[in-house]
């Protein structure tokens, strides 16, 4: 039987997230933006409320979460602010690496600190010249008796510049596309680490983004994630595990876009009328309204889909690419109908439009996720229709 209602305890989570959102990040949403500040305050405040690291094992101290749950919070927070909600996120993707390739020992000392206090764990994939094509990383790895040596450059870093420790993938020496890449968790205070300053962006701005540069940066072989050279199923699963919140932080913005510019349909005047009675504002928001449920349900299925231990890479794909494009146009009719005052600082709306581009870009561009689509349609799919049945 299909059931699409949330349990009590879900319910309560997303009551929670929301509550948090409404009181502690719109506040000083439009603080952040312009300072470009890292909001610390707001992540302790997250952090004491059992907000954050939801995904992390109960055996290391975290609550033991699903990615539903993630994404139930995720949207909530990221109607009220998607940058600040970025870096409120980071950990869990951080985390992902470990908690599907790592020891048990592994996830005990890099997880489970991250529980007793606040602090985080950055994610590290892309480089100045690869972003959605892992298999082309370029940073090197060479094993050299107990540890493993590491040169190169990362770019795009989420919370790299404030994190104790780094899940990355690199690869071995001598070895191309994904024969060699490797999961390794690197502690930031390494010798050899150095931070760029933070990347000024269009959006997104209170979330801390930097370069990482790798000089001869000396690894403990017992920070690898798996064996050497097995880490792209690993990075693979990670991102299918991870996609689905990155649906539900497009599904959030769209919604706060969608409800911002119903309000205001409904006070702005023209021609004698509210903008509300005008039909083709009214089409305006039934479609926000259809690609809001419909990408919901999506980003849901995929998580569901993740947390019974099934394969969910194409569900991600589909989830992500979806919210992720129809986000991008729900915040664009939403200043549509605001007119002018849609595209300077007075309302919200233009900040949410800045913020909504972002997620047709990372962790694997809108392109990306239908070539994956794509390819499996042409490969693996099973039709029940053949032209030789006519």
């Amino acid at each position: 039987m299909v059931d699409f209602n949330l349990t009590d305890e879900q319910k309560a989570l997303q009551k929670k997230a929301r509550e948090f959102a409404i009181q502690e990040i719109i506040p000083v949403s439009r603080k952040y933006d312009e300072s470009g500040e890292f909001p610390y305050e707001i992540y302790q405040k997250a952090f004491e409320q059992g907000l954050m690291n939801t995904i992390f094992p109960r055996e290391v101290g975290g609550p033991g979460l699903g990615i539903l749950e993630n994404c139930l919070i995720v949207e909530e927070t990221a109607a009220a602010d998607p940058g600040i909600t970025t870096s409120l996120f980071d950990n869990c993707l951080g985390a992902e690496p470990i908690i599907i390739g790592g020891t048990a020992e592994q996830k005990e000392r890099f997880l489970k600190p991250l529980t007793e206090e606040l602090k985080f764990i950055a994610f590290a994939t892309s480089e100045p010249g690869m972003g959605s094509d892992v298999a082309g990383i370029a940073t090197t790895a060479r094993l050299e008796n107990n540890d493993i040596i590491l040169n190169g450059r990362k770019m795009w870093i989420t919370n790299g510049g404030v994190a104790s420790f780094m899940s990355t993938f690199v690869r071995l020496e001598g070895t191309k596309r994904h024969k060699g890449i490797t999961g390794v968790v690197i502690p930031m205070d390494l010798e050899g680490i150095r931070l760029g300053k933070p990347i000024p962006k269009m959006g997104h701005k209170a979330s801390n983004t930097v370069r990482i540069s790798l000089d001869n940066v000396r690894v403990p072989k017992d920070h690898i994630l798996g064996e050497p050279g097995n880490g792209f199923p690993i990075a693979m699963k990670t991102f299918a595990h991870t996609r689905p919140t990155i649906g539900a932080f497009a599904t959030g913005m769209a919604r706060a876009a969608m409800e911002y510019a119903i309000a205001y349909s409904k006070r702005r005047e023209a021609f004698e009328s509210k903008l509300s009675d005008f039909q083709s504002i009214q089409f305006m928001i039934a479609e926000m309204k259809m690609h809001y449920d419909a990408a919901r349900l999506l980003t849901w299925f995929s998580a569901w889909e993740a947390d019974q231990g099934r394969d969910n890479t194409i569900s991600a794909s589909i989830a992500k690419a979806f919210a992720s494009d129809y986000g991008m146009k729900t915040a664009s009719d939403a200043v549509q109908i605001f007119g002018g005052y849609g595209y300077i600082k007075t309302y919200l709306i233009e900040k949410l439009f800045r913020d909504a581009k972002l997620y047709q870009i990372y962790e694997g561009t809108s392109q990306i996720q239908r070539m994956i689509i794509g390819r499996y349609m042409l490969s693996k799919y099973d039709p029940h229709f053949d032209e030789t049945f006519t």
